[in-house]
């Protein structure tokens, strides 16, 4: 009589990571084809006061000078610098000798809201293109893979008959390469349609040591306040998690998801980490556990303002004027952001908050945000709820 045995699991000899999704430059990249080179930086150059400020927009190009022509002269990097800071009064350039590689390239572009690229010498994601008798785009189909928006340039009336057959049954809007305006409102709709979705986070893995009991377990409405606090986010998100400690996630009421902490030892930080780390292409609306006066109304009042351009989106404390990391709509960039304060030593998300260009709301109930963390504070709280 023979037994099977079990073969040995596969070697894995890398954590097997979720990727974020980074296109080619960005998350939201746009290519633009089918005019010259000239034409397509002076569309870029008319849109910018359109999208700036709200939106951080990179343009991406490749350097039409030849060879040294357009290498400054007066660099020292020529005469053995490694580096070489230029502070131009209002804004820096930093000229260095090490190249811009892959994911250099992709942490600095990544950190953008946008990037338009030059689609005549690089590939993006999805493309807008030019319909120009200057430069047909009939050698260039293969480029375009997934077109949103069409430009007619004066010249051009209709699409030509090989465009329409290529795009199949796609429908791109179509407009007047001239109407910078009507561009600039497509480019910002269609920005805000692929905004990255919204799950929740209800923190719930700290010890609680000055309320001396879990404070996830407590219960100011019925039930216990991290199911309350997930119901609350679950009327602006697509799922809600409980992030919490390893030993924990056995004793979360049934209906609750638990994500347990795989950045150990780092407070709130470790939660978010953890959330980015299951899946860094969604924005995170984090919740404390500790919040028994939230209200529906606020947490709806912070989506409603979300602005997905910025690092994050925090409501202003009432007591002074930084931002509330614990009620907070955490926009994918972060992740590389909080991964670079921890890397200097920093586990606070608040100083991260603080150092980063973050949408700070008022908030439209102050008297919400108040944290119960104390037995005193936990009574009072208890008799103000009823």
């Amino acid at each position: 009589m023979s037994t099977k045995q079990s073969l040995p699991a596969p070697h894995a000899k890398h954590a097997a990571l979720a990727r974020p999704e980074t296109g080619e430059f960005n998350r939201q990249e746009l290519a633009i084809l089918g005019a010259p080179c000239g034409t397509i930086k002076d569309l870029v150059a008319r849109l910018l006061p359109h999208l700036a400020p709200a939106l951080n927009v990179a343009y991406v190009d490749a350097d039409h000078a030849a060879g040294d022509e357009a290498a400054p002269t007066d660099t020292l990097l020529q005469a053995g610098a490694s580096a070489e800071l230029t502070d131009k009064i209002h804004f820096r350039r930093l000229d260095a000798q090490r190249g811009l590689d892959k994911f250099a390239q992709q942490h600095w572009l990544g950190s953008q809201s946008l990037v338009l690229v030059n689609g005549n010498h690089f590939r993006a994601r999805q493309q807008v293109a030019i319909i120009s008798a200057q430069k047909p785009l009939e050698k260039k189909l293969d480029r375009l893979t997934d077109v949103q928006l069409i430009l007619l340039s004066d010249d051009q009336t209709e699409l030509p008959a090989y465009l329409q057959t290529h795009l199949g049954d796609q429908q791109p809007a179509v407009l007047a390469l001239a109407d910078t305006a009507a561009i600039a409102a497509w480019v910002q709709q269609w920005w805000r349609a692929a905004a990255p979705p919204l799950r929740g986070l209800v923190l719930a893995g700290g010890r609680s040591q000055r309320m001396q009991t879990d404070k996830g377990q407590l219960r100011y409405h019925g039930q216990e306040q991290r199911a309350y606090a997930a119901a609350l986010l679950a009327g602006i998100c697509d799922d809600v998690f409980v992030s919490c400690r390893p030993d924990q996630a056995d004793t979360l009421p049934a209906g609750l998801t638990p994500l347990p902490d795989q950045f150990l030892d780092l407070g709130p930080m470790g939660g978010i980490l953890s959330a980015f780390r299951h899946d860094p292409n969604a924005a995170w609306v984090v919740v404390a556990c500790d919040l028994p006066f939230l209200s529906a109304d606020t947490l709806r009042y912070l989506a409603e303002h979300r602005h997905a351009g910025r690092v994050a989106t925090a409501f202003q404390s009432p007591h002074n004027e930084f931002p509330e990391p614990l009620i907070t709509i955490w926009e994918p960039r972060s992740y590389a952001v909080l991964l670079q304060f921890l890397a200097l030593g920093y586990s606070c998300p608040r100083k991260a908050l603080i150092n980063s260009e973050i949408e700070l709301l008022l908030p439209p109930a102050p008297q919400e945000l108040r944290n119960v963390n104390t037995p005193q504070e936990r009574e009072a709280a208890e008799r103000e709820l009823g």
